[in-house]
């Protein structure tokens, strides 16, 4: 039997660890996983060396904010940075687009808008916000992979939060078709006003506790509800106590953080571009989620890259918009960081691949026959000083710019094809996935 593409490597992060591996495509997916060096008749050969061959990234937090803020990002500029730095598959966010999807004409405007444009495959989230519950599961039977809503102010107008006893209400309402919620937990009484435009005064205004304290309520109602519920950019180690309790009693509850969360600190942070909410916290904290990453309490790494024009990232910390661009930098920056603590290639792929692929329930995140071939040559060893003019992002404003990183993604392929000029991403719904 001839294939469509084999590709050998001799460090192939396989589900069960490194190896030397030849993967096998036919039709988009992977055919087989065989010894480097087996007789496999194909079409198209790649031998990559001791260039590392991945599964594709999936990142299941981006924002890409079309329609009706294409000038901040876009689906064609977005797909374009996810391909180069190794993202294969991500899942938009219901904002900042105009109209937000909280109900199923938002989505079919989100889906028309991305069509034919994207380099990679695209999922979308719902929204969950204030009136919309009437519209849920409409949304879930339309396709989306979950629901977000927020606990405190989102900082667009149009995607307000929900109050504890509209957190209720929806949550029951997922609950009922087993959907799964994703929550930005942060507590509104708990946050305060920066008291001047600098970034210690920002961070004094978003303490940990009000992480922890919204996280606690998402456990509590994830237990009263039935609920999956998922936490998202998780800043605070904090939280990490009450999110191992729950996952030892069996709740249902999950967490990630961000790149910018693991390998930047308090202590470096420069102008507006480092700002997110919730924020960098110091070097102690830092340290503390990778414990937590490393235990499993923290299962995915995603980059929640959340754009914006050049302009709202200019003036001091109480005024910039608050999102970090990173999707084209997640995998390096990540591997930087992790090389470092004594992690492989393979818990890599665990936590940005494999994970977020699990969390949404897509055939994607592992080469194993039948999966998905999304696949990435991945230099574990180069290393390159971050230019924000080689960034495919809309615009180039990133807290790494200047920075060394190590490893550089060298060649993508999605369903077994290098990514190109001509957009081949498929629009993914849940609906449709195995």
């Amino acid at each position: 039997m001839t294939h469509d593409l084999v590709i050998r490597s001799l460090r192939t992060v396989l589900p069960d660890g490194e190896r030397p591996a030849a993967v096998a495509v036919r039709d988009g997916r992977v055919a087989a996983v065989a010894d480097h060096d087996a007789p496999l008749p194909a079409k198209t050969e790649v031998s990559l060396g001791t260039t590392a061959l991945l599964p594709g990234l999936v990142d299941t937090h981006v924002h890409i904010n079309e329609p009706g803020r294409t000038e901040w990002e876009g689906f064609a500029s977005a797909t374009r940075a996810a391909a180069s730095g190794g993202v294969t598959t991500l899942i938009d966010m219901p904002l900042n687009s105009v109209p937000p999807t909280v109900d199923p004409d938002a989505l079919a405007a989100k889906r028309k808008a991305a069509e034919q444009n994207c380099a990679v495959d695209v999922g979308f989230w719902g929204g969950a916000v204030p009136g919309n519950v009437p519209h849920l599961r409409a949304l879930h039977d339309a396709g989306v992979f979950g629901f977000k809503c927020f606990t405190s102010d989102s900082g667009v107008p149009e995607f307000p939060p929900l109050t504890h006893e509209g957190m209720r209400e929806a949550f029951q309402e997922i609950a009922s078709f087993d959907g799964l919620v994703i929550v930005h937990a942060e507590d509104p009484a708990a946050l305060g006003t920066p008291s001047d435009g600098g970034y210690a005064a920002f961070l004094a205004s978003r303490p940990p506790s009000a992480e922890r304290l919204a996280v606690e309520r998402v456990i509590r109602l994830a237990e009263e509800t039935g609920v999956r519920a998922h936490i998202l950019h998780l800043s605070a180690a904090d939280c990490l106590i009450p999110l191992a309790e729950a996952q030892a009693a069996g709740l249902r509850v999950t967490a990630e953080t961000c790149p910018h969360y693991l390998t930047l600190s308090a202590e470096e942070v420069g102008g507006p571009s480092y700002k997110c909410c919730p924020p960098i916290r110091d070097a102690a904290n830092r340290h503390e989620l990778w414990l937590g990453l490393a235990a499993g309490v923290i299962s995915c790494v995603v980059t929640d890259h959340s754009p914006c024009t050049p302009e709202l990232k200019r003036g001091d910390f109480a005024t910039a918009w608050g999102g970090v661009s990173s999707l084209q930098l997640g995998l390096p920056a990540v591997w930087t960081a992790a090389r470092a603590r004594g992690h492989g290639l393979p818990a890599v792929v665990r936590w940005m691949s494999e994970a977020p692929a699990a969390l949404v329930g897509l055939p994607k995140g592992g080469i194993a026959p039948g999966c998905d071939a999304d696949l990435v040559a991945f230099d574990p060893d180069a290393t390159f000083t971050v230019d924000p003019s080689s960034l495919h992002h809309r615009h180039p404003v990133t807290p790494y710019e200047g920075r060394t990183l190590t490893g550089a993604v060298t060649a993508t392929w999605l369903r077994g094809t290098p990514t190109g000029d001509t957009p081949a991403g498929r629009l993914l719904s849940r609906t449709e996935t195995p």
